[in-house]
């Protein structure tokens, strides 16, 4: 599966800052990860950190799926909104899937701050309503937070109009977000600690074996790779092995501007998204450049994405333009990419029944970055023997 097409910004920006090599042995280790985007990447840290033997395997360059069409936005806010996932999964399990991502955030903020990554920002939030109708929805979703203990206001249309130069009957402004640029990010984490935990990328897995003792992978050259245990980490392509119907699959598309002089675009520039469905959402780059994304579709093959692609990058401009006609928008990239979503917004994470050997850190959904922290804390949990208190609300046997 194509995960994307166009130009992805975040690839022509960075380019292949670092190369990997292939595999051309047979390996040995404790725990192999497949997938070398952010959710391997966030999982081989956080196994080096505890003192696991671990590898990385990618059938493609390093971080050239998914990772490199990420927009980044950073929200604890998953695709279900709160007061309509309290109903889905019950009050104290969504409260708490809320307050993972948002800390999440935060050690997204401490990790960076290690590794001396500099794309990463804390923003804060803007969840405006398109339509008037939508008012009753965004005045629950603002008293479900709000009991839920976070720093969140509900903002008039004057105010709104005044500080953002959006023309919206109201808004929820929280007080925790950020961005970052997942695929810088990505190669970061990779070359933290390089002595440890091999990273092999262009090297195809084409079978995998469970043992009584653990796992063999053999790639499409004759090698293998035996370990203990196993994470797929490896996004949306899982769904070709799993077999089983956890996730649809969606389009979704983005623009980025040509470079503006000026570094300020709205008050404090934060992030905005907005109650549609699909929604629409906007960022500031590092750059002065702005993300619009969205318009997205049910995926059914990459021909059909693609093909797409040109009316989309129209429609998204046009998006813009409705909200702020005067800022000279004009589209220097455009892309494409494949992501998903599940029956309750959440990813799913941990052991599955059919794989005894194995996890998965498997982040669907529009908060992949943020799931992919809670997958990496959790699943390095388990692999040490430690129970995790939170696993039942993201396993594949959740209701």
């Amino acid at each position: 599966m194509d995960l994307k097409s166009g130009l992805p910004y975040p690839l022509i920006k960075d380019g292949l800052p670092f190369s990997y090599p292939q595999l051309d042995k047979d390996i040995s280790t404790d725990v192999a990860i497949m997938g070398a985007g952010i959710s391997g990447a966030l999982m081989r840290y956080y196994l080096i950190k505890a003192g696991i033997d671990c590898v990385i395997v990618d059938a493609r360059t390093a971080g050239l799926g998914s990772t490199s069409a990420s927009t980044s936005l950073l929200q604890y806010e998953i695709d279900t909104p709160l007061h309509q996932l309290c109903e889905m999964i019950g009050k104290s399990n969504a409260e708490k899937a809320f307050h993972l991502c948002n800390d999440a955030i935060t050690t997204l903020g401490k990790i960076a701050g290690e590794l001396n990554f500099e794309e990463f920002e804390y923003k804060n939030s803007l969840y405006f309503a398109t339509f008037k109708k939508d008012l009753s929805f965004l005045q629950k979703e603002f008293e479900a937070r709000k009991n839920a203990g976070f720093d969140v206001s509900f903002i008039e249309k004057e105010t709104i109009k005044k500080k953002y130069g959006i023309d919206s009957p109201a808004a929820i402004l929280s007080k925790h977000g950020a961005q970052t640029n997942a695929y810088g990010f990505t190669h970061k984490l990779l070359q933290y600690r390089k002595n440890k935990g091999e990273v092999f990328d262009r090297s195809p897995i084409s079978k995998v074996k469970e043992t009584k003792s653990g796992v063999e992978l053999n790639t499409e050259k004759g090698y293998k790779i035996k370990a203990k245990k196993l994470v797929y980490a490896t996004g949306y392509e899982v769904t070709e092995i799993l077999k089983d119907k956890v996730v649809d699959l969606k389009s979704t598309y983005a623009i980025v501007s040509e470079q503006f002089n000026q570094a300020d675009f709205w008050e404090d520039d934060v992030l905005l998204w907005n109650t549609a469905d699909p929604y629409l959402y906007l960022r500031t780059t590092f750059d002065n450049r702005i993300i619009v994304g969205g318009r997205d579709e049910d995926f059914f093959d990459n021909a059909k994405r693609d093909k797409l692609l040109p009316g989309k990058s129209r429609q998204l401009a046009t998006d813009f333009q409705k909200l702020f006609p005067d800022i000279p928008f004009k589209t220097e990239f455009s892309w494409t990419g494949t992501f998903g979503s599940t029956k309750d917004g959440l990813p799913y994470i941990g052991a599955h029944p059919k794989f005894p050997n194995s996890y998965f850190a498997l982040g669907f959904g529009g908060n992949g970055i943020t799931f992919s922290v809670i997958a990496a804390k959790m699943i390095t949990d388990l692999i040490s023997g430690r129970k995790n208190n939170d696993a039942d609300i993201f396993s594949f046997n959740r209701k």
